[in-house]
């Protein structure tokens, strides 16, 4: 870690300094927000969340070797020094935004409706063969976990992909401002969060919010596909990826291997290569583009792009695959909008087998929410799926529309329960099975089941 020392933190986060003044100085080796995760000489972050309060584990964290911590309040009996702000939220962006400013390595933003964390990943593959790479862990991509992400930025590091999440206007630019994207990846501008930001031009105002904050001389790269995204001016040099002719980066002889890999060309001006991503999901080679555009922007390689683009694996929930035994379980309830949902079909419907979806409700849609549900539906059935299976108040929707597209076998639950108990009768042997709906609608519980189900049990 680049030089931060406790008087260094208070001056960027503007607090009062409490403790030891000899310790002023000590150098601050890495930052954590969970008691847990402290190591010797790390900041502990104290963040007040709905059922824990982080200034409870302050003196935790110095047992656990944490040299400072960044506090709202008074610590009694504090066994180290700390510094207190006025928020530790506040605060911790500032101190990103200040850390990222010592490093003069390409920093690539990621954001998008849709496959953000997958461009993310398969960015970083792609990156990986040739250069030390950080990138986002887990759901580090909100206000709190891109400044933990810029914090762990290393001497070592030559470059960084950061995941952007936002819900409502206004965020983007925070995070952006600490980010000072070089390159900025935008996946799809599609249906989420659409209860605050109201329609697809609200989502592309909201991210597009980021474009004032990229570098000078960066790049924006741009899914072509999307014709929202094809029209915008970001304001710095724009290049584009997908499946059309028209993109600088294109997609062609996409081929899936079952669920073990997907093939596919990448095409530009640079010249043609072939690329292997070795997961489930046709939409990943899309997001290879993207990752080759990076790529070429930063002096890697085809070949060492192809050779790191085999090392991508997916993030924990997002379309996972397994072979029970008894059926190919794809897990993807890790959320849910119209353009994943779509996303998760047309891949389902590429598959050998009878081919199942169970889907669920897809929240902050906003007004348009039963229209757009209907839509998964009439899309259900368009792609050939085998068998519908709803659950959810809103998905009785999505039933709907599968029904009225002529959709082949389907099912309709309003209760979790109830479908867990039919679902032996309704799945058969060898079948490919996709789960998805929003996070909330948590249909854990039924990948659980689905991982041991051996089918209708003899009476």
């Amino acid at each position: 870690m680049k030089q931060l020392t406790p008087r260094i933190i208070a001056e960027v986060t503007e607090g009062e300094y409490i403790g030891d003044l000899s310790a002023q100085n000590i150098r601050v080796m890495g930052v954590a927000r969970d008691n847990r995760d402290v190591t010797p000489c790390n900041l502990f972050i104290c963040i007040r969340g709905k059922n824990v309060d982080g200034h409870s584990f302050a003196n935790s964290a110095f047992s656990s070797g944490a040299a400072c911590c960044l506090a709202e309040q008074l610590i009694p009996g504090a066994n180290g020094p700390y510094i207190i702000v006025k928020s530790t939220l506040q605060a911790a962006k500032a101190l990103g935004a200040y850390y990222r400013s010592l490093f003069d390595i390409p920093i690539i933003g990621v954001t998008g409706s849709v496959g953000k964390t997958c461009a993310k990943e398969l960015i970083a593959a792609a990156l990986g063969s040739k250069l030390n790479v950080l990138k986002t862990q887990g759901n580090l991509n909100n206000e709190l976990g891109v400044p933990l992400t810029l914090l762990s930025l290393t001497e070592r590091h030559e470059a960084a992909v950061v995941e952007m999440g936002i819900n409502d206007f206004g965020e983007m630019s925070r995070l952006a401002e600490m980010v000072r994207p070089d390159i900025f990846v935008v996946t799809k501008i599609g249906y989420s969060h659409l209860e605050k930001l109201g329609d697809l031009d609200g989502v592309l105002r909201a991210k597009g919010e980021a474009f004032s904050y990229i570098k000078t001389d960066g790049v924006a790269i741009l899914n072509g596909d999307d014709e929202l995204l094809w029209g915008c001016d970001p304001g710095v040099r724009k290049m584009t990826f997908g499946l059309g002719v028209r993109n600088d980066f294109r997609v062609e002889k996409i081929h899936a291997e079952g669920t073990s890999a997907v093939l596919c060309d990448i095409a530009s001006a640079y010249g043609r290569f072939t690329a292997r991503i070795p997961a489930y999901g046709v939409h990943l080679a899309r997001m290879s583009a993207a990752a080759a555009a990076v790529g070429y922007l930063l002096g890697v390689r085809s070949d060492d792009i192809s050779k790191g683009l085999l090392s991508y694996a997916p993030v924990g929930g997002r379309a996972n695959v397994a072979d029970t035994g008894f059926i190919t379980l794809i897990d993807d309830c890790y959320n849910a909008n119209p353009d994943s949902v779509e996303s998760a079909l047309t891949s389902l419907a590429a598959l050998p087998n009878r081919k199942v979806a169970i889907l669920g409700d897809m929240f902050e849609l906003g007004a348009h929410s039963d229209k757009l549900h209907q839509n998964v539906g009439i899309f259900a059935a368009r792609t050939g799926i085998d068998s519908l299976i709803c659950c959810g108040d809103k998905a009785k929707s999505i039933f709907e529309g599968y029904g009225s597209a002529n959709g082949k076998a389907a099912r309709y639950f309003r209760d979790k329960a109830e479908l867990i108990v039919a679902l032996p009768n309704l799945i058969e042997k060898s079948d490919a099975v996709l789960v998805k709906a929003s996070r909330g609608m948590k249909f854990e519980e039924i990948t659980g089941f689905l991982a041991t189900s051996t089918g209708p049990q003899p009476a």
